[in-house]
């Protein structure tokens, strides 16, 4: 086995060269020498998400100041979707700037930042970027993510229930959705019997999370589901209900063993 490269190193001089000749046939305005230079004196000595967002702001003063035209130019760089469903750092890393650009700039555009996400989370993911449009416009963020619910790709079906997740590792922590479980609840239910090991792990995890919020809640609404004949992966649940487990909880207990 070679050496392992701490993830940080990707974002140095050699990735801002490579956005540069991937940017310019779509912007031949975009400086080059001055994103480099830019790029390369102000990594130094920063930890990975201080220098992605380097790569963002430099973005940002390098490409047009219009964020819908800027966006339609990243969009154009991306690269082919990811086919797999192996984790964000096997495939795409470089992307990681173009869903912070989104992140950090977006907020104002609704439209073109849904749109946008949609296209980085085939490639990458968009699990970080999507947070704060959550708590700026809760409702209009849950138009998009039902419509999500039901779309072909995994990683577009996965984003629902992680960029949801209240305690996202590496992200900071929200509220359930507008405060209110329910709302989360009722993105995860036709994800509890997805076929994809991908999106079941994330649901696992999310409901995991949800325990730790409101454990009865999370279990009587899967009683109820199952007493509806609602059909549930066995393998979600048991995933999603490991902490309680750990903890011995009788209710958790119960309906595990209905499941068996």
């Amino acid at each position: 086995m070679g050496n392992y490269v701490p993830v940080k190193y990707y974002f140095d001089r050699e990735l801002a060269l490579r956005l540069t000749e991937l940017i310019h046939p779509f912007y031949p305005g975009f400086d080059q020498n001055a994103f480099i230079e830019l790029v390369t004196k102000e990594v130094a000595n920063k930890e990975l998400k201080a220098r992605v967002e380097v790569f963002a702001d430099a973005l940002k003063q390098n490409l047009p100041s219009d964020y819908p035209q800027a966006i339609a130019i990243l969009l154009k760089i991306i690269g082919p979707e990811n086919k797999t469903e192996k984790g964000m750092f096997t495939n795409g890393y470089f992307l990681m700037p173009v869903a912070y650009f989104v992140e950090k700039y977006g907020l104002e555009y609704f439209d073109h930042s849904f749109h946008a996400m949609y296209e980085i989370t085939k490639r990458h993911t968009a699990e970080y970027a999507i947070r704060p449009y959550l708590i700026a416009d809760t409702n209009s963020s849950m138009t998009y993510l039902q419509d999500w619910i039901t779309d072909p790709n995994p990683h577009v079906r996965r984003l629902v229930s992680e960029g949801t997740r209240p305690r996202l590792p590496w992200a900071k922590k929200i509220p359930p959705l507008k405060n209110d479980l329910e709302n989360n609840l009722s993105l995860l239910e036709s994800l509890l019997h997805d076929t994809s090991p991908y999106v079941q792990k994330s649901v696992a995890n999310h409901l995991n999370d949800l325990t730790k919020e409101s454990p009865e809640q999370v279990l009587v609404w899967l009683d109820q589901l199952m007493k509806a004949n609602h059909h549930v992966n066995r393998k979600i649940i048991k995933n999603g209900l490991r902490t309680l487990v750990k903890l011995e909880h009788e209710h958790a207990l119960k309906l595990l063993r209905k499941v068996e």
